[in-house]
């Protein structure tokens, strides 16, 4: 029997812990990721603002997402057809992330606004909707040009 590595341990401890938290429904699957329905939404800072979207079928598959919250004048339309998938009555209730993309070496952070995940918060079911002809950018920067 080989000694469990630090990932072993890592994986036991982060899917031991995922299961404690409420599950997120995707109603469709995310583009490029078919077979990714299930996830997690784990808060990264004390503000509720960065959370890591973690995979419950493959817990190495993670996205980082943050609230709107640095584009005060985002208000994305949401249709009809996407609220009756999500089955939300209200469309108070929906949670609207935004992907961040923060890779040194693609360069300064950006937030994809043109395809916001949307999540029903009393339902937990979500779908990342994107927004054609809305003029909204898939990369906006999150930290100002100088």
């Amino acid at each position: 029997m080989r000694a469990a590595s630090l990932l072993d341990v890592l994986e036991e401890r982060m899917s031991t812990q995922l299961d404690e938290v409420p599950t997120i429904e995707f109603v469709a699957p995310m583009p490029g990721f078919p077979h990714h329905r299930r996830f997690v939404l784990v808060r990264m800072d004390e503000s509720g603002q960065l959370y890591e979207l973690t995979s419950l079928d493959d817990p190495t598959l993670r996205f980082l997402v943050m609230s709107p919250v640095l584009f005060p004048d985002y208000a994305p339309e949401i249709s009809e057809e996407t609220l009756e998938l999500l089955g939300v009555e209200d469309p108070g209730h929906i949670l609207i992330l935004l992907v961040v993309t923060a890779d040194e070496a693609v360069g300064p952070p950006t937030a994809n606004l043109l395809a916001p995940i949307l999540i029903d918060q009393i339902s937990r079911r979500a779908s990342q909707v994107v927004l054609n002809g809305s003029g909204f950018p898939v990369r906006a920067g999150l930290i100002p040009s100088a």
